[in-house]
């Protein structure tokens, strides 16, 4: 086998790639490839030498729980060898950082009570110095003599004070093992406060030996044609490269591998879906859908009618429709939605709308009664709010397998709901749902323990449009339908994003069009004031335009915090027209409908993210008078700038969350832990993005070439690598 170092980057056989000649930074030959043991990489980290049980929950914190875990714990970057300098070229008062061996390390005393000065003498190639620390007297039992040094500070007159350390290598053989010369890069991986970098380089160098035993997930062919080295070889050259193009292509290699992993671990997912989850039969839509379509005040778009074919074909596979509904505010995703549910009532069966939370789940129905207005079709509206009479009542149909739709919140999946009927589940937003409420969604889908072998079609939507590279994380298991086009009639909104000296002229504006007989939103971020958030609250605001600038028009107020009640009856004043101006918070940010609000403004505008603004301001328009959104933004920074810039010029949702990614990240678009996005340690989204559809693309293109897809022998490392990363749950059991 070929060497497993950052060498010829191919196995034998194949033909040289651009690591052609390529050497480890210490210039040593890499060690045997052998056949991979994963199992011995499964080992906690006590099982190197010196690492005890503190050591190990320190490194536990950091994501470091087994030997596996320690490889994949990537640098965040490299130091270049010219940030070194020689000790005979130090100049007096200039910081540098030297490389050297410690020779011999004291206490110096002296005569200040507590104050202590550790003194070593040093040395490299080009000469002795002395190096003194203050007050880290504690650090002298780790100076042993032969020790490497990365030190930073300052050469004032003979001694170099040090102002930053890294112990790099006890020994030689530890240093070959790291790699770690002048001639090589210094990487500088994630640490704590407790945990130096310098230990955990240390436990790596010593780790990485076991490389070998890495599974290597990527097909030869595809490997080759690309010009990736082996797994092994990248991890060896991302943690201690000999040059900057060496730690380049190992971090686009292993960024490339953590994305074709996880896009295996989804696509097979979806396709045990597919094949292990037979689908509530249903018969072809009949005369009761289309009365209803047809009886509708508007005609469907060309994109609400697409839906509606992609729907009645999965409804009809015979499988259980797994699709997500994607379509900014005013796209129409209630209608397609309300039609699957119909599909379901038409067979005699049942159907759930899921929101999450109360007011966008008495939106919606207040949404569905409109739709269904012409429709002998009746629902139950439950929530935690539903009085305990009528929420017997709704569980004792539900229960009875009455043909009924049902909407409501996470207390549809309460474990005394019954609803042995379902057929079709529509959840929106659920990526605002919690881990716990899926899971227990999920539960409730399965029919687990009913004997039932018929699984309800589940028809997800989202309002927020979610970009590309995300929608193949968050989404990427599911079937995807995009609502683009908006309904006929809705107006364009005309935006600013003003400064405190346009408030002025902004409430003049707002007056102006109250005058002409439209309403208004203010939306702010906070419920009451806080004395830790400078931000305007939604309480104290209402008081203070009602005595205001708006003391001659009714002025009324709507938070999440108020009771379903009170909420009701702020948003039947509003839709009335006996309140002039809501004043709110986010819980507006879906399912009002209000034609008559054509002004919006936006309090401290700079605190959302731009979808977020989008679906906002997606609450006026509605209507056909021309529409307005005004945002006070407070913020100084370059970041706050390009984002209301960029919500002030754009109308496209989907341009708007593709640029909302660019400039925060994944971390914070959808909100990455609660969406159930993976945590990648070498990927990066959205600077990836490219990368992340290549791996999509070249996966399929795997899966289809072979014999036998998913269960084909030469993508067994692959679909192996896919359930230990990312858990078996998430691809075998969706087969339960």
């Amino acid at each position: 086998m070929e060497a497993a170092g950052l060498g010829t980057g191919r196995t034998r056989g194949e033909p040289p790639g651009v690591l052609g000649g390529l050497e480890p930074a210490d210039g040593s030959r890499p060690p045997t490839r052998s056949l991979p043991r994963p199992s011995r990489l499964a080992r906690p980290l006590t099982s190197l030498p010196g690492i005890g049980p503190r050591l190990a929950e320190l490194a536990k914190a950091l994501g470091i729980a087994d030997l596996a875990d320690l490889l994949w714990h990537l640098p965040r970057d490299h130091r270049a060898p010219s940030s070194v300098t020689p000790i005979a070229e130090l100049k007096l008062g200039e910081k540098a950082t030297v490389l050297a061996t410690v020779r011999s390390a004291r206490i110096r005393p002296t005569r200040r009570p507590g104050f202590r000065i550790l003194e070593a003498n040093v040395a490299d190639e080009s000469g002795p110095m002395r190096a003194l620390w203050f007050n880290q007297a504690w650090l002298a039992e780790r100076l042993a003599p032969g020790r490497r040094v990365l030190l930073t500070g300052k050469l004032e007159r003979s001694d170099f004070k040090v102002s930053g350390h890294e112990l790099l290598a006890a020994d030689a053989a530890e240093r070959e093992g790291a790699g770690i010369s002048t001639s090589g890069l210094v990487p500088l991986h994630p640490a704590s406060e407790r945990l130096k970098a310098d230990r955990i380089r240390g436990w790596v160098a010593r780790a990485l030996p076991l490389a070998g035993d890495l599974i290597e997930p990527l097909p030869a062919a595809l490997r080759t044609r690309l010009g990736f080295p082996r797994v092994d070889e990248a991890i060896r050259a991302m943690h201690f490269p000999r040059s900057q193009p060496d730690a380049d292509l190992a971090r686009r290699r292993l960024a490339f591998d953590e994305l074709f992993v996880h896009q295996a671990a989804l696509a097979a997912r979806r396709a045990a879906r597919r094949q292990a989850r037979r689908g509530v039969a249903l018969d072809a839509p009949g005369s009761r859908v289309a009365d209803w379509l047809d009886s509708l005040p508007f005609s469907p778009t060309a994109g609400q009618r697409a839906a509606i074919d992609e729907i009645d074909r999965d409804l009809g596979s015979g499988r259980a429709m797994q699709r997500l509904l994607m379509g900014e505010v005013g796209s129409g995703k209630t209608v397609v939605a309300l039609y699957v549910m119909l599909r379901a009532l038409e067979n005699g069966r049942q159907a759930a709308l899921m929101a999450p939370t109360e007011t966008l789940a008495e939106q919606h129905a207040a949404t569905l009664a409109k739709l269904l207005a012409d429709s002998d079709d009746r629902f139950d509206l439950l929530t935690g709010a539903t009085p305990a009479a009528a929420r017997r009542e709704i569980l004792a149909r539900l229960a009875a397998g009455e043909p009924r739709l049902v909407v409501g919140t996470h207390a549809l999946i309460e474990p005394d709901v019954e609803i042995p009927g379902l057929a079709v589940c529509v959840v929106d937003e659920q990526h605002r749902f919690g881990v716990n409420q899926r899971a227990a969604l999920d539960a409730k889908l399965s029919r687990e323990g009913t004997g039932e072998p018929e699984a309800p079609h589940v028809l997800h939507m989202t309002a927020t449009p979610i970009p590309r590279t995300l929608s193949l994380t968050a989404f990427g298991d599911l079937d995807t339908t995009v609502l683009s086009e908006l309904p006929a009639g809705r107006q364009p909104i005309r935006s600013w994003a003003v400064g405190e000296n346009k408030r002025p002229g902004a409430y003049e504006f707002l007056r102006e069009r109250l005058r002409e007989g439209r309403q208004a939103f203010v939306v702010c971020a906070l419920v009451s004031d806080s004395d830790k958030l400078n931000a305007r609250a939604a309480e104290s605001e209402r008081e203070r335009l009602a005595a205001g600038e708006l003391r001659d028009f009714e002025v009324g107020l709507l938070h999440g915090q108020m009771s379903s009640a009170r909420k009701a009856e702020a948003m039947a004043a509003f839709a009335s027209g006996e309140t002039d101006v809501l004043v709110a918070t986010t819980v507006i940010e879906v399912g009002i409908d209000v034609p008559n609000a054509t002004v919006m403004l936006i309090e401290d505008a700079e605190r959302y993210g731009l979808s977020q603004l989008h679906q906002l301001r997606g609450r006026v328009g509605r209507g056909e008078h021309e529409s307005y959104c005004i945002l006070f933004a407070n913020g100084d920074s370059e970041l706050a700038r390009r984002r209301m810039e960029a919500i002030a010029s754009g109308r496209d949702g989907f341009w708007l969350a593709e640029v909302d990614l660019s400039l925060r990240g994944e971390g914070e678009v959808l909100g990455t832990r609660q969406s159930g996005l993976p945590r990648y340690r070498c990927a990066e989204l959205p600077a990836d993005g490219e990368l992340l559809v290549e791996a999509r693309r070249e996966l399929m293109a795997a899966v289809e070439s072979h014999e036998g897809g998913f269960d084909a022998a030469e993508l067994a490392p692959l679909m192996s690598e896919a359930r230990r990363r990312f858990g078996d749950e998430r691809i075998a059991a969706v087969a339960a």
